[in-house]
């Protein structure tokens, strides 16, 4: 292996290539050659038989001419690119898992791929806070009531029965307790919330939080806030039977994945008031259909476009991350957090 071993950052809006290139010189003596990929302002989708990447294989192919190793976010790592690049060795994805890479094409080439796990762990904690705060006390309501309609008359809001639940002593429950739900439970302690946790693979103590079973943590929940992964067991993990346990005028917050939660349940839950709110950011579908019957329960609910891992500090992190590992690819020495 060459001491300058060739490296293609094909980055983009948001994990700018330049940040990839900073990073990858504080690990290793690289030729970097730069590409930028379309992402955000540019929509992903399926390439081929990828998922969520850039629709930009012929335009990789040709930046990957005689190079080595690959840091990319959502370039699009399909059979058809890794035949076409038989110099690549290392493809490391900038993300929390590499959907838009063949990994299975990737073995049969030889290549090794890579990912960023907890690259965005903090921001989406400080989201859902974010978020729940905003659910809580109707902040995104009373801004469309001032800056939307020019009204001061927030009467409605100072009505006991309209108005909102603060988080000193508010019983709230965490399903799922890994680098997100861990960060959100240390933030809602310093509230003075009374944090419980579901979390079927967490045995023992967590750092003095009360553990529960699903059932129980949802009786005993003003607010719940989701932040487990998505598999074929958690998948509808929330649906009418377990939203029916919650005390009324219950909170969901869900900033993880959009299919733990029964969408249409909720809004039956929602829309007959036995639920309070909602803050979503993310959804069953995305982007949130026009006739999502979210959009009709506006003064309920409080929807952004999955942003959670929108932050300056998440791109660096991930373009540190992999450079991280492309350094100890050179050096021969095992690899963090690598597939194949």
């Amino acid at each position: 292996m060459t001491s300058r071993v060739r490296v293609v950052a094909a980055g983009d809006h948001f994990v700018l290539p330049p940040l990839i290139t900073a990073a990858l010189g504080k690990e290793a003596d690289c030729e970097v050659r730069e590409l930028t990929l379309g992402w955000p302002l540019a929509p992903f989708g399926p390439v081929a038989e990828v998922s969520e990447a850039s629709d930009a294989e012929d335009e990789l192919i040709a930046a990957l001419a005689g190079a080595e190793v690959l840091v990319t976010q959502m370039g699009p790592v399909t059979a058809r690119v890794l035949a076409a690049c038989p110099a690549l060795r290392l493809v490391v994805v900038c993300r929390g898992g590499p959907v838009n890479v063949n990994l299975e094409a990737a073995r049969e080439h030889d290549v090794r791929v890579c990912f960023a796990p907890g690259r965005n762990a903090a921001a989406t904690a400080e989201f859902t806070v974010g978020l729940l705060l905003a659910a809580l006390r109707r902040i995104p309501q009373a801004h469309g009531l001032l800056a939307g309609r020019g009204s001061w008359d927030g009467a409605a809001y100072y009505t006991y029965e309209h108005s909102g639940l603060e988080l000193e002593d508010l019983p709230v429950g965490l399903v799922g307790y890994g680098a997100v739900g861990s960060r959100v439970a240390r933030v809602l302690c310093a509230f003075g919330a009374r944090v419980m946790v579901h979390d079927p693979y967490v045995r023992g103590e967590v750092h003095g939080l009360r553990l529960a079973s699903l059932p129980e943590l949802l009786r005993r929940s003003r607010v719940v806030t989701l932040h487990a992964r998505l598999t074929e067991e958690t998948r509808g993990l929330l649906g009418a039977r377990e939203l029916a346990l919650l005390p009324p005028g219950a909170v969901v917050v869900n900033a993880a994945r959009g299919p733990l939660l029964d969408e249409d349940a909720l809004c039956d839950a929602l829309a007959d008031g036995r639920l309070g709110a909602a803050a979503l950011d993310t959804y069953a579908r995305e982007p949130l259909p026009p006739d999502s019957r979210l959009r009709a329960l506006a003064d309920r609910v409080v929807l952004t476009p999955h942003l959670g891992g929108a932050s300056r500090a998440v791109a660096e992190k991930a373009a540190r991350i992999a450079a991280a590992e492309v350094g100890r690819w050179l050096r021969g020495e095992p690899l963090a957090n690598c597939l194949t």
